[in-house]
């Protein structure tokens, strides 16, 4: 029976992480756990960094981006040495189940560390990308996609000023999540994403001669597109067009923070809870997510190894609609 657990984030923050722990602490509390929050991930529990959460740890936080208990990425964890101090903090504690909230990395830390230690972890995906397999949604894409959109209707409205093309630049190294969602909502002309191969051809065919009709445009680009990045598309656009008045705009890392939309708090809150179910009902080495609006649980090894793809009707939809 588990007596004690805790609660970690981990790599990069996503807007509903506070919601998440919330949910972990008062649900262990509901199944008669200890709760421990573990600051700045794996590096805080190498560094014995943890201390006891109680529900009033966690009052008024539901509504904050970022994370309470802090993120960082740890190099000595990744070594058999770290792991092994990491999991001696936790034996002395008592500790003896873990919900990791975190994407890829975070999932492959936590399965490496039970194999080598026997310490169960239950992991909540928390990740902006959208990019982990096993779940339709990852905490934090909903916030991410409607501050980008709210970005995007700010910069259409400087376009249509000054009958300008804009490339906007949305996060996205590896997924094009947030490209193809907020394009479509943002109506966007043209959306560029690592998933897809090809797409400035496709975008020129489209468009046909060399003289645009369209007064102004906005193209919305995932920081990995395999095309390059925004800079590099518009200079590729500029060649094409180059009567085109066209700027650049780069969204970054405000993408990451902001309150938590409804959904992603909600969200977070079923996932968390969730996770510490599992745990309390001997489940281990598993990945909570939502799939069709049903919790589900996926094996770290399948998460973290299959790779989950953009929904192929939307971006059916936007091809269609971006013209």
């Amino acid at each position: 029976m588990l007596k004690k657990i805790a609660v970690f984030t981990s790599g990069g923050d996503a807007p509903g992480m506070n919601a998440c722990i919330r949910a972990v602490v008062r649900a262990g509390v509901h199944y008669g756990l200890e709760t421990y929050g573990i600051m700045r991930g794996y590096e805080g529990m190498i560094e014995d960094d943890i201390q006891l959460l109680l529900p009033e740890s966690v009052s008024n936080v539901i509504q904050f981006g970022g994370t309470i208990l802090k993120s960082a990425r740890s190099k000595e964890f990744t070594t058999p040495e770290g792991r092994k101090a990491a999991a001696e903090h936790l034996k002395r504690r008592g500790i003896d189940g873990l919900v990791c909230i975190g994407g890829n990395g975070t999932y492959t830390g936590a399965m490496y560390f039970e194999q080598e230690h026997g310490i169960p972890s239950i992991g909540c995906p928390g990740t902006i990308d959208n990019d982990l397999y096993g779940t339709d949604f990852t905490i934090g894409f909903d916030t991410a996609v409607n501050t980008a959109l709210d970005a995007i209707d700010k910069v259409r409205d400087t376009a249509d000023a000054h009958n300008r093309v804009f490339f906007i630049e949305v996060m996205g190294r590896h997924s094009g999540h947030i490209a193809m969602n907020a394009g479509l909502a943002g109506g966007a002309e043209a959306i560029f994403i690592p998933e897809r191969i090809d797409e400035f051809e496709t975008f020129i065919t489209r468009y046909g001669s060399k003289k645009r009709k369209k007064a102004f445009s906005i193209f919305i680009v995932a920081e990995g597109d395999e095309e390059g990045n925004a800079y590099a598309l518009a200079e590729k656009f500029k060649k094409v067009y180059p009567e085109s008045d066209t700027r650049v705009t780069v969204l970054g890392h405000i993408q990451r923070g902001g309150m938590p939309t409804a959904n992603d708090r909600i969200l977070a809150s079923r996932l968390g809870a969730h996770a510490v179910k599992a745990l309390h009902e001997g489940k281990r080495s598993l990945a909570v997510g939502v799939v069709n609006n049903q919790i589900t649980f996926t094996p770290f090894e399948e998460a973290i190894n299959r790779k989950k793809d953009i929904n192929e009707q939307l971006w059916e939809l936007a091809t269609i609609l971006t013209r």
